[in-house]
């Protein structure tokens, strides 16, 4: 009985330790388990739920709405699916639960629930959608560019497969045709489609969509909309490719999209037709799609994630952007660029780069492209002093892949660096003192 009690006990704190929300319930409909992360989910206590029917703790739910309750009727296994109710306390929450019925010799003897809760994504998404509405709705077509602020002259480059991808960029601009862009992360995926919007006859906004920063369950609602009673909570709301009707609909890491959205997204590409979620009535839109994926197209059809209908669709138009650690001179370049940039962003009046932390930039091999490189300049200026940007003052990780490049920082570099642009006078005061600038300079020359 003492062995019992405290595997029961056992069990029960193991449950109490996860994030996830965990509800059980027996062939009845009533609660056998219900953890601690399902009660501050729901927002009642685990003494309310437990040993009661679902419906008598959740009666906004109903028999049709409770997952539990349909996995039991069905013996169907639910995933991922999208779940809204009011708490006892008023509060609407929204959930993803995975359900699966429990079975004991061929019969269903229970049901778990495994719960997420998204009701603060929800809430961000529901916002975004409503301000976008707005923004649209306030703006003259044919003055809209709602989203897409870059044009193909804010592009920095010199390199000859950038430039060539541009050109190619320019003329897709002119037709309706649906793109796919391929690039590592940062090499400035956005930045092209962007330019590719403001440079196409397209009057509607430019929307864009990480698809892989939304929950799955969310997507389909986002990208199609709702009606009132499509389920639990829904509401007459617009989806995305209604906003971007006569724009452009951008699908960032479309491979993330679940393969039945997929399918409907292909749907829209060759007749521009689809459905609310929830409604049977046909709408249509003008939205240009242009998709964008961060790892190889060939290598998500191989692996089954990118449906093979929609990527033939989808890559009608194919524009690659090169990794920044093959454009050669480009590096260089961004990083003066980059500089004066952060410069005038945040008031400092920083020169140059040292030659070292030039020769550095052309070594490492950038796995977060553009981006990073960007990022490094602009971590750099916002803690340095000096006038000259070494080695030194890159951020430590940067600073210890200097080292494995066999750059080594020297405590003296930045002294060295600062002495090329001082008087011969000052340059013997420091290097017999081995002070700062500030201490030798005269007061009314300090804030220079």
């Amino acid at each position: 009985m003492d062995q019992h009690r405290d595997q029961q006990e056992w069990f029960n704190a193991v449950l109490d330790t996860m994030d996830e929300g965990i509800h059980v319930v027996d062939a009845r409909g009533v609660t056998v388990v219900y953890n601690r992360a399902a009660s501050q989910l729901d927002g009642v206590s685990v003494g309310d739920v437990l040993g009661r029917h679902v419906l008598d703790s959740f009666p906004s739910l109903g028999e049709e709405g409770s997952t539990l309750l349909q996995v039991l009727k069905t013996g169907q296994a639910l995933f991922h699916r999208a779940q809204t109710f009011t708490n006892i306390r008023g509060i609407q929450v929204h959930t993803v639960n995975t359900t699966l019925p429990i079975r004991r010799e061929g019969k269903i003897v229970g049901a778990l629930e495994i719960s997420k809760d998204f009701t603060y994504v929800k809430h961000l998404t529901d916002q975004l959608s409503a301000l976008q509405e707005k923004m649209i709705g306030r703006k003259p077509k044919k003055q809209q560019t709602v989203g897409a602020q870059y044009r193909f002259s804010d592009i920095v480059t010199t390199d000859g497969q950038m430039l060539q991808t541009i050109r190619r960029a320019e003329r897709a601009a002119r037709s309706q045709s649906p793109i796919l862009v391929y690039g590592e992360t940062g090499t400035g995926k956005e930045l092209l489609v962007q330019s590719i919007h403001n440079a196409s006859r397209q009057t509607g906004a430019f929307l864009a969509v990480n698809c892989a920063a939304l929950p799955p369950s969310l997507l389909e609602s986002l990208l199609f909309g709702t009606v009132r009673g499509s389920f639990t909570g829904a509401e007459n709301r617009a989806g995305w490719f209604e906003l971007a009707d006569n724009g452009t609909l951008f699908l960032d890491e479309v491979q993330s999209l679940p393969l039945d959205v997929q399918a409907k997204l292909l749907r829209v590409l060759q007749s521009g037709e689809f459905s609310r979620v929830g409604d049977a009535r046909l709408l249509h839109t003008n939205a240009r799609i242009v998709a964008a994926m961060n790892e190889s197209p060939e290598g998500e059809l191989a692996k089954g994630s990118l449906r093979k209908d929609l990527y033939y669709r989808l890559n009608v138009v194919r524009l690659d952007l090169p990794p920044l650690r093959e454009r050669g001179e480009d590096i260089l370049l961004l990083a003066r660029h980059f500089l004066e940039k952060w410069n005038q962003q945040l008031g400092t009046r920083v020169k140059r780069l040292s030659e070292d932390t030039l020769a550095f930039f052309q070594t490492y091999p950038w796995p977060g492209n553009v981006r990073e490189l960007e990022h490094v300049i602009e971590a750099a200026l916002n803690l340095m002093d000096g006038e000259v940007l070494t080695l030194a003052d890159l951020p430590l990780p940067m600073q210890e892949s200097a080292r494995q490049y066999g750059f080594g920082i020297r405590k003296a570099e930045r002294q060295k660096e600062e002495l090329a642009e001082f008087s011969s006078a000052e340059k013997s005061a420091i290097d017999i003192g081995g002070v700062f600038r500030r201490f030798l300079l005269p007061k009314n020359q300090q804030a220079m």
